[in-house]
């Protein structure tokens, strides 16, 4: 097996995301003797995102701008649940799905750049489904739980709080992680040393870095 690539994160890759993103927003030119009109405050919105089917659960608090769209939120959830932005990733909205489109050429999906999130969740309790990697299936809950007002001083998303640390990638989904941790718990396990080999012996399933979620967040271009 390859060993995952757990210790880091293509920021190259997910900023340049981020940079195509960012030209669909870019400042329109101002029509010849008429000012741009100036957009509202976005709202601060606080957001629980959960992992399914993992006991303990596996989640992690945030607030964001209401204004950022579905694919940069993509992008903080990569960043704040751990995950390395390999596979291709999907949110679902009252039966109505959303990526990008370099990702969903083939799938019956909505450009998510164009999408913000006030748009598609406007009131407290809504809820949001994002599947990352459609072959381990990792499905996660996103539940608005506060809509606070604007804030001139919010400059960029913030992870308030969390438990535990992300599964691997590739480990085959939650029933897959769960095989991992025990066989990771027993030396005695067949698998004990194949499992060893392919990831290493410094997996622990309770860490939670919020200070290096944040630095990471800080420097992203939102």
């Amino acid at each position: 097996m390859v060993k995952p690539q757990h210790a880091g994160f293509d920021f190259a890759t997910l900023q340049a995301h981020l940079d195509d993103m960012a030209q669909i927003y870019a400042p329109h030119a101002l029509q010849r003797g008429r000012p741009r009109a100036q957009p509202e405050p976005a709202p601060i919105y606080q957001l629980k995102i959960t992992l399914r089917h993992i006991k303990p659960p596996i989640w992690r608090r945030v607030q964001v701008s209401g204004h950022i769209t579905l694919a940069k939120l993509h992008a903080l959830i990569q960043v704040v649940m751990g995950w390395t932005d390999s596979h291709l990733h999907c949110f679902e909205v009252d039966g109505i799905s959303y990526s990008l489109p370099n990702e969903n050429d083939d799938l019956d999906m909505q450009d998510s750049r164009g999408v913000i999130l006030t748009e598609v969740a406007p009131n407290e309790k809504d809820k949001i489904r994002y599947e990352y990697d459609f072959g381990d299936s990792w499905e996660h809950d996103i539940v608005v739980e506060k809509v606070l007002p604007p804030d001139a001083e919010f400059r960029h998303p913030v992870c308030i709080t969390g438990r535990r640390a992300c599964p691997p990638e590739d480990i085959g989904g939650p029933w897959g992680y769960v095989r991992f941790l025990e066989i990771m718990a027993n030396p005695e396990d067949p698998e004990y040393e194949e499992m060893l080999e392919w990831y290493g012996d410094d997996f622990d399933a309770d860490t939670f870095d919020r200070v290096e979620i944040n630095r990471q967040l800080r420097v992203m271009n939102w």
